[in-house]
């Protein structure tokens, strides 16, 4: 899929643990686990709007397109 989800790299830049932002937005670690390892084939804005708050970022910092990735998983 030639959408990428950065929600590694934002974690790590704010030093937060994926355990904590899941308990902050009230997301299931292995969902919120699937969307970090970009394994996710959709994402609700809300999740989306409760990451960007608690993580202080923009979508844009979450999501990045890459044209020339096949992948069709």
């Amino acid at each position: 899929m030639p959408i990428r989800v950065n929600l590694d790299l934002i974690l790590v830049k704010r030093g937060v643990k994926l355990s904590t932002l899941a308990e902050a937005i009230g997301v299931t670690l292995p969902n919120l686990s699937i969307l970090k390892t970009n394994k996710a084939r959709a994402v609700r804005f809300s999740t989306l709007e409760a990451i960007c708050r608690e993580l202080d970022c923009q979508p844009g910092d979450l999501l990045e397109y890459l044209p020339n990735e096949n992948n069709h998983n």
